[in-house]
């Protein structure tokens, strides 16, 4: 068995639903995960756009949320995570609206692809602050048991 993460706001490969972007209540979609291996210390989750601006000619991995130090013993996030109802010991990065929370899809043009992807570590990381996802990813470093991803794709309506 090997980590596992989904959803029950959106299948693997699916359209994420519009209440989780920019276009609805921009709220976090309900994510779970199974099967950590053992040692185990905590968790990161990291959720990025590989497709920004333009999926036919992509600049940049757009971040829009990043949670780390999330307790071994969480096994999923509801809907609509804020500071108030994360797991105790949870901490938050910065995405690139430069602030800390989650920030749903909102492409410019087209269908862009949304990665959840969930980190097993065998360690707490030290208080980063509101960190980067490029110093998080090299905090981690040397330290990820398991990786875990979930993929939903978006356009908007309007």
């Amino acid at each position: 068995m090997s980590l596992t993460l989904l959803s029950e706001s959106f299948t693997a490969d699916g359209e994420i639903p519009e209440a989780y972007t920019c276009e609805g209540e921009d709220v976090s979609p309900h994510l779970a995960w199974r099967d950590a291996p053992k040692g185990t210390a905590s968790f990161v989750l990291i959720v990025d756009d590989p497709d920004a601006p333009d999926p036919n000619a992509p600049q940049m991995v757009w971040v829009h949320w990043i949670l780390y130090n999330l307790p071994p013993s969480a096994s999923e996030l509801p809907r609509g995570v804020t500071v108030e109802n994360q797991p105790v010991g949870t901490l938050q990065g910065f995405n690139d609206w430069k602030r800390t929370g989650y920030g749903g899809p909102c492409p410019p043009i087209g269908r862009h692809r949304y990665f959840h992807k969930l980190y097993a570590l065998d360690s707490v990381l030290p208080d980063l602050g509101a960190v980067t996802k490029e110093k998080l990813l090299a905090a981690m470093e040397g330290h990820v048991l398991a990786t875990a991803e979930l993929m939903g794709t978006y356009q908007k309506r309007r």
